[in-house]
């Protein structure tokens, strides 16, 4: 078993929120996320759209792309229509040998809503429940036949938040639809990313390393903050920097021979936390804990 060790671009620049980051050039992301030592990037809103202008950037700091974002409106659009919104992105990924979408719905979701408090989030009735999940099998079989899987994104603010909405999602649609397991968002949700693991690791397909400042987690559950208001107080961090034992998880990734991408990504204000250290920072307790657990790095 071995895995690769990739980052994304947010810690620098926040797409969400352009305030943080703004400033902060493309070419300083990639120079220091080479330079922290991982040899994957995720595609994030300051990186170009076509093939032919990324990969000499991907090229020119050694690093390949591994995945990205797509916010999803499956919920609402048909299953062609979000085929055809899906195009650029899609030919993107192929062209420069992604290893899959990190697909999220997010039709009504309030993440960036810092006026709504996260128990206000989405949620589907049984009916529609049934009806997506027959949706997002069937583009879920047309991206695996593209030979670009779909990586299921749970996360805050959305319909498909917790563990339980994760584990009905994956029980109720096609092998097609795999997981991106994002150990941040599982925690915030109040899940156990191990049982996850566990239970489904045959659609383990992406994983996402984001730990959690557990003092702000319990305040932002508290007062029931926006998803921004939390993020903004500081509840996430790198591995290493936060509540997650992270041996714990690799321990099984190991026994299930998971062999992938795992992506260190921590949504923080960059003037707060340097992306350049804590990218390090991450880097340093992920390295050290695969070697633990007795796990190669493709370096």
């Amino acid at each position: 078993m071995s895995v690769k060790l990739g980052v994304a671009p947010i810690a620098w620049s926040n797409d969400d929120m352009t305030e943080l980051g703004g400033n902060t050039s493309l070419e300083q992301c990639m120079a220091e996320a080479s330079q922290a030592g991982y040899i994957g990037i995720e595609h994030g809103g300051k990186f170009p759209k076509k093939s032919s202008e990324l990969l000499p950037k991907l090229n020119e700091f050694n690093l390949q792309l591994c995945s990205g974002w797509y916010g999803a409106n499956l919920r609402k659009n048909s299953v062609e229509e979000e085929k055809q919104a899906i195009q650029e992105q899609l030919k993107l990924f192929k062209d420069c040998k992604a290893p899959c979408f990190v697909f999220a719905e997010v039709s009504d979701s309030i993440q960036g809503d810092s006026n709504r408090k996260l128990s206000t989030r989405p949620q589907m009735q049984n009916d529609e429940w049934k009806n997506y999940c027959s949706k997002i099998s069937e583009l879920g079989k047309y991206l695996e036949d593209q030979g670009m899987p779909l990586g299921y994104h749970h996360h805050m603010g959305t319909v498909i938040e917790s563990q339980k909405d994760t584990e009905r999602l994956l029980d109720n649609t096609n092998d097609c639809v795999k997981l991106t397991l994002d150990t941040g968002h599982m925690l915030f949700a109040q899940g156990d990313s191990k049982n996850i693991l566990s239970d489904y690791s045959e659609r383990l397909i992406h994983m996402h390393c984001k730990d959690i400042r557990k003092n702000v987690l319990e305040n932002s559950l508290k007062q029931d903050l926006s998803f921004r208001g939390a993020f903004l107080e500081g509840v996430f961090t790198v591995p290493g920097d936060g509540c997650i034992d992270y041996k714990s998880l690799f321990d099984i990734l190991k026994q299930k021979n998971y062999s992938g991408w795992l992506v260190v990504e921590a949504e923080q204000d960059p003037k707060k936390s340097n992306p350049f250290e804590y990218a390090k920072k991450g880097y340093k307790y992920l390295s050290e804990t695969l070697l633990s657990c007795n796990v190669d790095i493709i370096r």
